[in-house]
């Protein structure tokens, strides 16, 4: 098993997943091995809360260009994880 903290990469701050934190559901880029076990692990670890779901999905790459040079850009692994009534994870700082 990983560290917790490797296992949680960053927050992903967007429109979408603000008006998620209503349902308390909060969304997190996670490492590309961890499973979500793991994740479900390292959220309650780090922030010391009780986790009921998580949901994993993979961020596919885009095609961008720099220029005339063609690239794409990473592909990347991004969790939303659901929390019990009541739990919360202060995103922003107090």
């Amino acid at each position: 098993m990983q560290d917790f903290r490797s296992v949680i990469i960053r927050p992903i701050i967007t429109e979408r997943t603000t008006d998620q934190l209503a349902d308390n559901r909060y969304t997190f880029e996670v490492a590309r091995t961890s499973n979500k076990i793991e994740i479900a692990q390292a959220i309650e670890a780090i922030f010391k809360v009780k986790v009921v779901r998580v949901n994993t999905l993979w961020v596919k790459s885009k095609p961008k260009r720099v220029r005339v040079q063609p690239g794409r850009t990473r592909t990347w692994k991004k969790a939303v994880v659901s929390l019990k009534e009541g739990d919360t994870i202060e995103l922003f700082g107090a």
